[in-house]
């Protein structure tokens, strides 16, 4: 088993320390022994499952139509609202269940596993930890699907060391423990720890399926493993996997994400049955790369073909049109989008602004933001103001600063460059106010981050990385490349960022 790194213990560890009485008696409890029920309370508890897993079902299919991550604390749905509402008149945060629990009610391990299941969509880990210890003692944990639902409960709160910990005590294990354990550490980009788990799963009894798959893909994309990729792309040939359409997606984005734009082109192009998402992971490559004519063209091509576009494909294009300086086509096709029956967000507003911007066009930019018939967020505002630096015009930069840190007052980044700008046009009164509230805050700049795949290795730069160990090697290949760009006649374009 690999050596797992302990993500958040001392998280845990915090929030058990401050827990007060009430939850400790909470608890215990929950893990007393209880009288036995009768059959008319066993069918209000097949009730709650049933509800448990309608709810579940129906929070899958809705979460299947989102591309970002939800924020639990904002979460709101009938089933949590119902039982927040009915605890909150008791004065505390216990579950439905633990309260008819309490009531006697036995728990089997198919409403443990579809409660585990809604804990780690809204990251509940208090409710999942108190649930771990009413199975325990129920003595249900040991149950392969309690354990599996236990895993994936544990990995999406960012407890990995909890979920091994599960995975290491179950005395079977299935397809989905496997998947479930290298989905977390995929989650956290660990492509190492991923690839070691599935190479102990093939050397065990247990065939990966498609999703064991999907996740192995996702983990070389977000870290960018090309040959690692290739690796498990050969795997999917190898066990007939790469026929299911899902899994051609999923190597569509990770050629694309790795810089191997014609790989992706070939699978797209080889695949019989593409759906919307094969078509907007292509056109997305295509846009990422620069390719801006050839997403177009795909655009136009997927409309011929009859197969409807959604905001995702269209966010493609604009970003395609803002790349390649195409304002009036940026302008065609956000307008086709009302015609198309589609609402667009704030990324499409965001592309258009970043499409104005950067062809000059500042004053239009700003006009368009304001006639926003929703708030504009933080990122239409930098991007503003990142045009605004590049052609100069300090006066409405200043002003787009000032609107970004309205929103997002803690961001260093735009506090250090709104001094610049104040610096820049005599306000030093202003710029060292600005510096004096970043010192003050203790405001400090994310530094960059660059990865590159040599051999089978990725390596991470970090600016003003001085413990990297082969810092001189890359000193010196720094001045090379320097010297051949300067030789090639090429004037860098510097922007002075005082600190």
């Amino acid at each position: 088993m690999p050596q797992f790194k302990a993500f958040s213990s001392s998280r845990l560890k915090q929030r058990t320390r401050i827990s007060n009485l009430n939850k400790a008696r909470r608890v215990l409890d929950l893990v007393s022994l209880k009288p036995a029920v009768n059959d008319s309370r066993q069918r209000h508890l097949r009730l709650i499952e049933d509800f448990l897993r309608t709810y579940s079902e129906q929070y899958v299919k809705e979460q299947s139509t989102n591309d970002f991550s939800f924020s639990g604390s904002k979460l709101r749905n009938p089933f949590h609202q119902g039982l927040e509402s009915s605890v909150s008149e008791r004065g505390d945060r216990i579950w439905m269940l633990f309260e008819l629990h309490r009531e006697g009610l036995s728990v089997d391990s198919a409403v443990a596993s579809n409660v585990f299941s809604a804990c780690g969509l809204v990251r509940s880990l208090c409710f999942g930890i108190q649930l771990h210890c009413l199975v325990v003692r129920n003595g249900i944990s040991i149950n392969i699907y309690v354990g599996s639902s236990l895993i994936g409960f544990y990995t999406k709160c960012s407890e990995l060391q909890s979920a091994c910990k599960v995975f290491e005590e179950m005395p079977v294990r299935n397809v989905v423990s496997w998947t479930a354990l290298i989905s977390g550490f995929a989650r956290e980009w660990q492509i190492d720890v991923c690839l070691e788990l599935f190479t102990r799963m093939r050397n065990s009894t247990i065939e990966p399926n498609d999703f064991t798959f999907t996740t192995i893909l996702s983990a070389c994309t977000g870290c960018g493993s090309l040959r690692k990729g290739r690796s498990a792309h050969c795997q999917t040939i190898h066990l007939g996997f790469d026929s299911y359409v899902h899994i051609g997606n999923s190597l569509i984005s990770m050629y694309c994400k790795c810089g191997n734009i014609n790989d992706a082109f070939s699978i797209f192009k080889a695949m019989h049955n593409k759906d919307i998402i094969s078509w907007n992971s292509m056109i997305a490559g295509y846009a990422l790369h620069g390719f801006s004519l050839q997403a177009i063209g795909l655009f136009e091509d997927m409309r011929k073909q009859k197969v409807k576009p959604d905001a995702i494909t269209l966010l493609g294009v604009l970003s395609s049109c803002r790349h390649a300086g195409l304002v009036d086509q940026g302008r065609h096709y956000f307008n086709s989008m009302a015609e198309s029956g589609l609402k667009p967000d704030l990324g499409h507003y965001s592309c258009i602004v970043d499409l104005l911007g950067r062809a000059g066009l500042l004053e239009e930019a700003r006009d368009f933001i304001l006639k926003m018939p929703m708030q504009p967020n933080a990122i239409i505002w930098g991007t503003l103001m990142s045009s605004c630096r590049l052609h100069c015009n300090l006066w409405m930069g200043i002003e787009a600063a000032e609107s970004r840190l309205a929103i997002e007052p803690a961001c260093a980044a735009t506090h250090l460059q709104l001094a610049n700008m104040y610096a820049s046009v005599g306000l030093w009164d202003q710029a060292a106010m600005v510096r004096k509230t970043m010192k003050d805050r203790e405001m400090k700049t994310n530094l960059g981050l660059s990865c590159i795949e040599i051999g089978y290795q990725v390596y991470r730069f970090r600016a003003e990385d001085s413990f990297n160990p082969r810092m001189d090697e890359i000193l010196v290949m720094l001045s090379i490349l320097t010297d051949h760009l300067i030789a090639s006649g090429y004037v860098p374009e510097v922007h002075e960022e005082t600190g």
